[in-house]
């Protein structure tokens, strides 16, 4: 199979998918190929896979240069060698539970010839932001992305990215994935206040007072103790977090003591940091 100089890289996620080409020569996304849509990932998965090819075919048709490569950066848990969601009752794609998803990915772009690879998007997202911001002296670096689902990854030096998967570990009476997350934010604030909002950003913008205080105070511990913990198993101070819910973060940690003893960085890239990250898994192919 010829290889393109060019790689469609893919981050999906449980609200959205980003699709863009990135230049394998330079591993730098062009610009004008970003294409975001909206994803409902509660549909059936018919559904789910249309919004998917769309959003891909819509990012392919602003190249005409050839590309035979998809580099996918997914939600965990995910079987990323056969291409298998794994999520099951976390509010996003359940419908394709135990689904492969490369031939249905192929059938809806209408091309046999497209190679598929997936990773972990908390592992995309950190492999991204390690490259791009020329940290690769540094001897470790743990990865954290908030959103829709807890992500985290691992990169230590002359090694890929990978999921350290923790997002099921025991925390309070649940998992930490169940505080850290937006359903946690939606559900805490109409316990505290009575009111629904539909996320993080619409409790922010809509509402001020004791309930938020009390929403951002108890959010930012819950963060603290998964951050502390993610650090010490895997004995590394640098981390760097993503996400939608970082757009908060100076709201949430007015209190930095919390976070003593961190050496903690925003990920300048943030979604197109996976899209370098995803494109990187055709890093070692001969042109």
């Amino acid at each position: 199979m010829p290889i393109s100089d060019y790689i469609l890289s893919c981050d999906i996620g449980g609200s959205h998918i980003t699709s863009a080409i990135v230049d394998r020569s330079t591993w730098t996304i062009i610009e004008k190929t970003i294409t975001r849509s909206h994803v409902n990932s509660l549909q059936n998965a018919k559904s789910i896979f249309q919004e998917w090819t769309s959003n891909m075919k819509n990012c392919l048709a602003k190249m005409e240069s050839q590309v035979t490569q998809i580099g996918i950066a997914a939600p965990g848990p995910f079987d990323y060698e056969k291409g298998i969601p794994l999520m099951k009752g976390q509010a996003k794609y359940d419908s394709i539970y135990k689904v492969p998803v490369t031939d249905p990915i192929i059938e809806g772009i209408g091309d046999e010839n497209l190679h598929i690879r997936y990773i972990n998007d908390a592992a995309a997202f950190l492999q991204g932001e390690v490259f791009g911001g020329r940290l690769e002296h540094k001897d470790c670096v743990l990865g954290v992305t908030l959103g829709t689902g807890l992500g985290s990854a691992v990169w230590r030096n002359g090694e890929k990215a990978f999921d350290a998967d923790l997002w099921n570990t025991a925390y309070q009476d649940s998992i930490y994935e169940e505080y850290l997350v937006t359903r946690w934010f939606t559900k805490r604030f109409e316990e505290l206040s009575g009111k629904s909002e539909k996320g993080l950003r619409e409790i922010l913008e809509n509402n001020i007072g004791a309930e938020v205080d009390q929403l951002l105070k108890e959010y930012s511990q819950n963060l603290a103790s998964f951050l502390h913990f993610f650090s010490q198993k895997h004995q590394c101070k640098h981390l760097i977090i993503g996400g939608n819910i970082v757009k908060a973060w100076d709201l949430i940690f007015k209190d930095k003591s919390l976070l003593e003893g961190l050496d903690i960085s925003i990920g300048k890239y943030q979604e197109h940091a996976a899209i370098i990250g995803a494109a990187s898994l055709f890093s070692n192919e001969e042109q």
